[in-house]
């Protein structure tokens, strides 16, 4: 099973959104449920994922070449796939 989530590249304004995320990401890893997400390491969605691969689980990250070029690419996923356009991320990713 894969699920898809759809967060920011900002860590919230409330510590309680960083929790929730980790949260999230450690939920989806314990029960064997593969995220699919921005592919970024940054903000609240490289906190889901960074959660999710600390507890052992599979995290595909779908990022246009665009921010890969800016160094926003998180590089220890599972897989991680480079799109032209954010048109062709958010099409991927659903």
């Amino acid at each position: 099973m894969r699920i898809c989530v759809f967060s920011g590249s900002s860590h919230g304004s409330a510590p309680a959104y960083r929790a929730a995320a980790t949260a999230l990401g450690a939920l989806l890893a314990r029960n064997a449920v593969e995220l699919v997400y921005g592919g970024a390491a940054v903000g609240l969605m490289g906190i889901v994922a960074d959660a999710a691969l600390a507890g052992g689980g599979r995290v595909t990250g779908v990022i246009p070449q665009a921010l890969v070029d800016r160094e926003v690419a998180h590089t220890g996923l599972t897989d991680l796939r480079i799109v032209g356009s954010m048109h062709d991320r958010k099409a991927l990713m659903v």
